[in-house]
């Protein structure tokens, strides 16, 4: 939530990596998916991933380990799922990998096990890089990789960078302190040269991964993913996972082909289901956020005052999906003159007897009566220290032991935090009951989870010996653990997964979670909200951010699949007329937020948080050909006009285009939209909203 490190963590060199264990040869990219995952993980062939065992490479050995495969029938005859395995008839080392993949995507995902099938501690196990697979391609030319920042609080978050890779050019990817999207993004593309498409790579592993991009030679590219820090031995009947990796084919030289191919598995494989089908994540609204200080988040919030608001709400017809109850509603959060506040009082988690004395089932029975569902905020892994939790259960903190200090939560001058251990099976056990008991006795719908440290520090100070990345492993085991406890007892359920806003975003959380808060830069600033949703919806199409005010510029730049109305309903200065005209405009659009994404301006280099440029995108729906343009005139941009080329269309079709906001309507070929459409806005600081279908 409120944590402002930027920290720099994407490098640069020329380094060499050891050579890819496995090579897959493209031609034209339309590889079959069954064949390329029988081929590269055959009986004598050297697998797509490579570890050190013992002080030896595994290129040295694997080939000749025992060898098996079993498939796993999928109810779903487009999902492959087979588990390949190898052991060592020595040692009784068995390497695990299960495999998918998912034949109407092109698509192939894996994650390997290491399990110690002997009476023995096993010799060291490092250096593993869970996917380690070269590409080779026909033709030579320079590869461009396109990654992304990651969140750290900045109108840059999630900004989209290219890297044009010569020969022996590498580049590494990881994110800082042990959240898996904070400074670095898990989601990345390989765009081969000359039209031969390319490969986009997910990783999965909400704690500290490592991606590493090779441009081998002119038609050769390795990738290297995984774990930052493991270097163990395991013990007897002992196992573990690693970061899962996806890699999606695409063909062409269109990149956007393959990231809206990745946009629409995730939909379908990445996303928890209600019901068979994908998870709708919420519109949502605050409880009138912003108080005046010394207030800070909700820590002047009552159970009158709640309610009161929600009616309100009522009378100006302006209910949403969700009424949202963020931090500082627990028990010494208010203590203003005790230089207390909702960051330096987590651990103490009952609720605050003066100003909620029925517990929050009031609160939740008004939101049903409106139709509504009810989410609260809780942080349960930050524990201050001399909290109630901290005392009761010390046994299950993890402290940095100094090393880690967070001096920013040091609000009273005194306290610092520990980490739950959520690596701890009874500790883990007791806290989904402790959370999901909470819900069901206070009518809590869905559950907000934010995570305002940094872990890593925590994680390393308390390995064992020798042992180095245990203790990530099994807390990352113990999350997902309890997210599925919640999930699984709770089914119509959803998880906002907040971490200082988006700092926890990657392939396995986002199967279990929606970033529905997605950045803590600057509250609701347009341009920031802007390049928000243009680099994060080229590979998910779920999460959210929240919007100020309701004029169309602000309000168009927090567009999305989910939204937070942060509006004052108690000030004069907004109009309830043009809060339900912009409710009306969100419902209209949001749908076309599922379906395929465009950018239509700032490719390449250009620097999208510029004052002075125009930002563009389209959403498009194959099914029925419609679609939208959203386009900014930026404050100081001086151009009253832009040509785009709009991307997807039939050529042959005739499309109608209307202006939302003139009424103006322009009817044009597929054909000419895609050679170029030039937009005009009079004014700086303003938008357009044009709705394209096949002219009826």
């Amino acid at each position: 939530m409120k944590k402002n490190i930027v920290y720099l963590i994407l490098l640069l060199f020329v380094s060499s990596f050891v050579t890819g264990q496995s090579t897959t040869q493209i031609t034209d990219n339309k590889n079959d998916i069954n064949k390329w995952i029988s081929s590269n993980f055959r009986k004598g062939a050297a697998p797509p991933f490579s570890f050190v065992y013992g002080g030896k490479h595994s290129g040295t050995f694997i080939k000749h380990w025992s060898y098996s495969v079993k498939t796993i029938k999928e109810n779903d005859p487009s999902i492959i799922r087979r588990i390949y395995s190898y052991r060592d008839p020595a040692s009784g080392l068995t390497v695990e990998c299960e495999v998918k993949g998912f034949t109407d995507y092109n698509a192939v995902e894996w994650v390997l096990r290491f399990i110690n099938t002997g009476n023995k501690n096993t010799a060291e196990i490092s250096s593993v890089n869970a996917s380690d697979v070269t590409f080779a391609y026909k033709e030579n030319g320079d590869f461009k990789l396109h990654y992304a920042d990651g969140s750290h609080v900045s109108k840059e978050d999630f900004h989209q960078r290219i890297k044009v890779m010569q020969p022996n050019d590498s580049v590494c990817m990881q994110p800082y302190g042990g959240r898996s999207s904070q400074n670095a993004f898990p989601f990345f593309n390989i765009q081969a040269p000359k039209g031969q498409g390319g490969v986009l790579a997910a990783i999965g592993w909400t704690g500290t991964w490592f991606a590493k991009v090779k441009a081998e030679a002119d038609n050769r590219t390795n990738l290297k993913t995984g774990m930052v820090n493991l270097k163990t031995y395991l013990y007897p009947k002992e196992e573990i996972r690693t970061p899962k990796v996806c890699l999606l084919f695409w063909s062409g030289n269109n990149r956007f082909v393959g990231h809206n191919a990745f946009r629409r598995l995730v939909l379908e494989h990445y996303t928890w289901k209600q019901d068979g089908k994908p998870t709708v994540y919420p519109v949502s609204t605050s409880f009138n956020y912003g108080d005046p200080a010394p207030c800070n988040e909700y820590t002047c919030m009552t159970e009158d005052y709640a309610i009161a608001l929600i009616k309100r709400y009522a009378q100006y017809k302006l209910i949403p999906d969700i009424f949202w109850l963020d931090a500082g509603w627990y028990i010494k959060a208010a203590d203003v003159a005790g230089k207390k506040n909702w960051a330096n009082t987590v651990g103490n988690w009952t609720i605050d007897p003066e100003r909620f004395p029925r517990g929050f089932r009031p609160i939740a029975d008004e939101v049903h009566k409106q139709g509504a569902k009810f989410m609260v905020w809780f942080e349960p892994e930050r524990v201050m220290k001399n909290s109630d939790w901290a005392n009761q259960h010390p046994l299950w903190m993890l402290d940095a032991k100094g090393s880690v200090k967070q001096e920013e939560w040091q609000k009273d001058g005194e306290h610092d935090a520990v980490l739950f251990n959520l690596g701890n099976p009874e500790a883990c056990k007791w806290l989904g009951k402790f959370i999901g008991d909470f819900m069901e006795t206070n009518g809590i719908d869905y559950y907000r989870q934010d995570f305002n440290i940094e872990p890593a520090g925590f994680w390393y100070n308390n390995d064992e010996e020798g042992r180095r990345g245990i203790c990530e492993i099994r807390y990352i085991e113990g999350l997902y653990k309890f997210w599925e406890y919640l999930l699984n007892r709770f089914p119509n359920t959803i998880i906002d997964n907040c971490a200082s806003g988006g700092r926890r975003i990657d392939l396995e959380s986002i199967s279990r979670s929606a970033a529905l808060w997605r950045t803590d830069y600057n509250y609701g600033e347009p341009t920031g909200s802007q390049c928000h949703t243009y680099g994060l919806e080229l590979y998910l199409p779920l999460h959210g951010t929240g919007v100020q005010q309701a004029d169309s510029y602000t309000f168009r730049s927090s567009l999305g699949t989910s939204v937070i109305y942060n509006w004052k309903v108690t000030e004069g200065s907004y109009n309830v007329v043009d809060m339900r005209n912009k409710q009306a405009e969100f419902n209209e659009i949001r749908p076309y937020f599922y379906e395929d994404y465009y950018p239509l301006s700032g490719s390449g280099d250009v620097d999208i948080t510029a004052g002075t440029i125009w930002m563009v995108y389209q959403l498009h729906r194959p099914s029925d050909d419609s679609g939208y343009i959203v386009g900014f005139r930026r404050p100081d941009s001086p151009d009253k006009t832009y040509m785009i080329k709009l991307q997807g269309l039939n050529a042959d079709k005739s499309y109608q285009l209307t202006n939302k906001d003139t009424g103006a309507v322009l009817i044009k070929k597929g054909s000419e939209l895609s050679e170029g459409l030039e937009l005009s806005l009079d004014q700086p600081r303003s938008s357009l909203l044009i709705k394209f279908e096949i002219k009826p």
